[in-house]
């Protein structure tokens, strides 16, 4: 594993947040509100930020002050994308690659999200497609003693 940035993000109370690929027009709002929400609450929210609405959800909390952790499922960036020199240097941003491949996979997507489950107090999922891949998980993190929500069903 490796990481970039403020490691003591880890200390805090997180939040995960996981959206599936997939999502109804009706979930996207809910997510938003939710991003905004958790960004005035300075909220430490955890996620891959890697389907659409994910990566959404990563804009509107980079606006803000709170922490944030993105976990990647790939190797660590070579270049740091531009949007997180900022939030790297204010101390409120952590990186952290779960995988040593150069390119995301099924596989390490899986080991990714996990983690974010595992490391969270909290667990968000903006929508859960049943016939996607993130519905295992969801039915995982249900059986777990974390509070879960689901913002759009």
């Amino acid at each position: 594993m490796e990481t970039k940035g403020n490691i003591e993000l880890l200390k805090l109370p997180k939040t995960a947040f996981l959206c599936s690929r997939k999502a109804p027009a009706s979930a996207i709002l809910k997510c938003y509100d939710w991003a905004t929400a958790m960004r005035e609450q300075n909220r430490c929210v955890v996620s891959g930020f890697h389907s659409l609405i994910e990566k959404d959800v990563l804009h509107f909390l980079l606006k803000g002050k709170q922490p944030v952790i993105l976990v990647l499922g790939r190797a660590m960036y070579k270049q740091m994308p531009k949007e997180f020199i900022q939030p790297l240097s204010e101390n409120r941003l952590l990186i952290v690659s779960v995988a040593t491949e150069l390119r995301q996979s099924e596989y390490t997507t899986d080991r990714r999200n996990r983690y974010i489950v595992n490391i969270s107090e909290q667990v968000v999922f903006g929508y859960v497609n049943p016939q996607g891949k993130l519905y295992a998980l969801y039915q995982k993190a249900k059986r777990t003693d974390k509070p879960l929500e689901i913002l759009s069903e």
